[in-house]
């Protein structure tokens, strides 16, 4: 079922068919609704103006941009980043520029559509992929694409399925969208972890929009591979993400790991209320809790909660629901999606 809405989607909403609390989205630390954060971003909006459009390659350039580059790979402990309008765009980037004849790349289970070419399908499993690496001829290299946080808990928090890759011989890509600014002690993500399995190279991109609330994509990765990405028509001729959004990220490092503590004292305490965990696929410490139950969905909705619910990515996908836990959630608004969720179990 499709909700229209009218405003921003936090912890209530109000839908063309009722109001609703809400445990969907992606708006995992509630950055978007936040009134310290949106301060924030409003001062650098008068600043830096609403949107930039000037290609990166043109002769007039914000210095900003190296410095919120320089201060994501700090963050993520990789050699350089690079910043894009999108994560989508960032995604694009990389896998185009990866889909040449130097290259045989494999597609992960479950890997999102944003890292994906018209030619290219995933396995259905990372036994077929490790099978056919087996046969790959030694002129060209091997490049895994994945995203890092699947649903599903194929990849994170134990990368089972990637380690039994020869890694050592690949490039690995991975989309970590769902990991940027919620996982790690700073929000930091999945990229020391997965560098901690020595592949023969590692190149993380994703979008800044869920975990750090602004309209931003990011590459990491060497500082060779990035300057390389750069120099691609497909970067120079794109527009970038705003500097406002940059300008708002370098200075929200406060705000951002309260909002992390909250989202995590209100993850604890949504699964201590739960009296059958067996309901839900939760992975490591993300704040999602995944199902296919279409009953579950419907019995939340008679109770005027709303989760995510719908055929992903494609109309011909199964229909995959998801409950979100966000930091802006009260322990009332758990407390209440918790008594539901008991009574139906």
């Amino acid at each position: 079922m499709t909700h229209f809405i009218d405003d921003f989607p936090g912890r209530n909403i109000k839908t063309d068919k009722d109001e609703f609390l809400y445990f969907g989205g992606t708006a995992y630390l509630g950055l978007q609704t936040n009134k310290d954060f949106q301060e924030l971003f409003i001062k650098n909006i008068r600043k830096y103006g609403t949107n930039y459009g000037a290609s990166r390659k043109s002769n007039v350039r914000f210095s900003l941009y190296g410095e919120a580059e320089n201060y994501l790979a700090h963050l993520v402990a990789s050699e350089a980043c690079v910043t894009l309008s999108s994560g989508y765009m960032a995604s694009q980037l990389v896998s185009q520029f990866f889909n040449g004849n130097k290259f045989a790349v494999y597609v992960a289970p479950h890997t999102h559509e944003s890292l994906l070419q018209t030619n290219l399908l995933p396995y259905k499993t990372y036994a077929g992929i490790k099978k056919d690496i087996e046969k790959n001829t030694p002129s060209t290299t091997p490049v895994i694409l994945l995203d890092s946080i699947d649903f599903m808990g194929i990849n994170y928090p134990d990368f089972e399925g990637l380690k039994s890759l020869p890694l050592t011989k690949c490039i690995v890509i991975a989309d970590d969208s769902h990991g940027l600014g919620i996982l790690g002690k700073k929000g930091e993500g999945i990229y020391k972890q997965l560098q901690a399995l020595n592949a023969k190279e590692l190149v993380v991109c994703g979008s800044l929009g869920k975990g750090f609330g602004v309209q931003c994509g990011a590459i990491f990765g060497t500082k060779q591979r990035i300057d390389q990405l750069t120099k691609t028509a497909f970067f120079g001729g794109a527009s970038p993400a705003g500097p406002a959004t940059l300008a708002t990220l370098m200075e929200s490092p406060p705000i951002l790991n309260a909002q992390r503590e909250n989202l995590n004292n209100n993850l604890i305490f949504f699964k201590s209320l739960l009296a059958d965990n067996n309901l839900f696929m939760h992975i490591g410490q993300h704040p999602t809790f995944t199902f296919m139950d279409e009953g579950l969905t419907k019995h939340l909705y008679e109770n005027n909660i709303l989760v995510t619910s719908f055929n992903y990515p494609k109309e011909d996908s199964p229909l995959m629901s998801r409950i979100v836990i966000s930091a802006f959630h009260t322990k009332k608004d758990i407390e209440t999606l918790a008594e539901a969720i008991n009574l139906y179990a």
